[in-house]
């Protein structure tokens, strides 16, 4: 799987947009394009290099990670409770290797909001439920935010 195969298939989704920075992808719902900064959380990015944290060894040649926010209920129906525990560099402390490839693993830094990531994953197929999931789950959270707005 490349980076291009994956912003094709966030792209196909209805009210997706996409932000980049330093060479990153954040992928947001928002149908109109008109969330204002505050409310720009993305539901998946596309991280390629170490600029945030060095632990997934982004830095090495052809590496990239993507990263997915989950639901609770799927979050720890793939690892359990989400870790609270940081080291001295603020990585949380989930037992895993974050340099692994292909990996499905709780996100360096926001397993804490259940995000995970996988750096240079190589099949979309197992990946789709969650990529699914993330973009539901973004425009769950946006519907109800304008529901709120309107009442």
């Amino acid at each position: 799987m490349t980076i291009e195969e994956l912003d094709r298939r966030f792209r196909e989704y209805a009210g997706v947009r996409m932000l980049e920075g330093q060479g990153d992808l954040f992928y947001l719902y928002d149908p109109a394009a008109d969330l204002p900064p505050e409310r720009q959380q993305p539901f998946a990015t596309i991280v390629t290099g170490d600029h945030y944290e060095k632990v997934s060894r982004l830095d090495e040649p052809g590496a990239w990670r993507l990263n997915l926010a989950l639901t609770k209920a799927t979050y720890t129906s793939l690892f359990g409770p989400a870790p609270t525990e940081r080291n001295a560099d603020w990585v949380l402390d989930s037992g895993h290797d974050y340099s692994a490839r292909d990996t499905l693993m709780p996100h360096p830094f926001y397993a804490a909001q259940y995000w995970v990531a996988i750096v240079n994953p190589t099949g979309l197929d197992q990946l789709l439920p969650l990529i699914q999931e993330a973009y539901d789950f973004a425009a769950r959270k946006f519907a109800n935010h304008q529901a709120r707005q309107s009442s």
